[in-house]
């Protein structure tokens, strides 16, 4: 595997499942076992505070809800990539990912464009979700 010089996430208890599930290249969130409200980690329901949670497969499809271009350099190993976009997914289930969009050209976003996760193994730890247009 080749060396990856991005800023990687800091796995905790918290989100390692999340993490976990991504290296199987399954994206898995929490339902509360009380309200059923699908969230990102967190040791507390957002919807009724509830700390009884499971993990549960997610279907991995969604639609852009926004974007933005980065055109600067804020970090040398992005330098190659620029312009590149950043953005936010708004999954079937309801949560929102804040992640890249892959297999188009950036002039091809659209809010609203039916997108669907990929997964790209950047260590032998970490696994990125990433969205590509839905097939």
């Amino acid at each position: 595997m080749v060396e990856y010089s991005k800023p990687l996430p800091e796995i905790t208890a918290d989100d390692k499942p999340f993490w976990d599930a991504c290296k199987r290249h399954e994206l898995s969130l929490q339902r509360c076992q009380d309200c059923g409200h699908i969230r990102l980690p967190s040791p507390i329901c957002q919807k009724c505070l509830s700390m009884n949670s499971e993990w549960v497969r997610v279907s991995g499809r969604g639609e852009l809800y926004t974007w933005t271009m980065i055109y600067q350099r804020y970090h040398p190993a992005f330098g190659d990539e620029l312009p590149y976009n950043v953005a936010i997914v708004e999954l079937e289930e309801g949560p929102r990912l804040i992640t890249n969009i892959v297999g188009c050209t950036n002039e091809d976003l659209r809010i609203g464009m039916e997108v669907e996760v990929v997964f790209e193994d950047v260590t032998e730890e970490i696994t990125l979700p990433k969205f590509k247009p839905a097939s």
